[in-house]
């Protein structure tokens, strides 16, 4: 699975809100975590429109989680950011079989990307 630019600052921007008391101005997130602000700044709004996120501006405003980060899972963010996986290609002759390992792996990272949440990445020990 290749995970774009994109979809790693949206999951970033995500952990950043579950650990936040209170609400995030843009900028906040963007150098807390070494995201360009204005690709930031885009990836919040994708992710509001999704409604996974609120926001309200001013100087008390900002960004936060619409829903706990115990209820959002990783693979919701990932569907904001990359949509719908393409049907895996099509395998002619002896590597038909190939079309079978494929559907299963999608399936084993559809399972797990569906049961992590954000309150489980952000409550894990960090290993750095």
């Amino acid at each position: 699975m290749r995970i774009s630019a994109r979809t790693q600052y949206a999951l970033r921007a995500m952990c950043a809100l579950a650990t936040a008391p209170a609400p995030v101005h843009a900028h906040q997130i963007a150098a807390g975590q070494d995201i360009p602000r204005r690709f930031c700044d885009s990836i919040l709004l994708h992710l509001r429109r999704a409604g996974l996120i609120r926001s309200r501006r001013g100087p008390e405003g900002g960004y936060w989680l619409a829903r706990p980060a115990g209820d959002i899972t990783l693979a919701d963010v990932i569907a904001v950011t990359e949509g719908a996986e393409p049907p895996a290609a099509r395998f002619p002759g002896a590597a038909a079989p190939l079309a079978e390992v494929w559907k299963r792996l999608d399936g084993y990272e559809a399972a797990l990307l569906g049961e992590v949440t954000l309150a489980d990445v952000t409550t894990r020990p960090s290993r750095s």
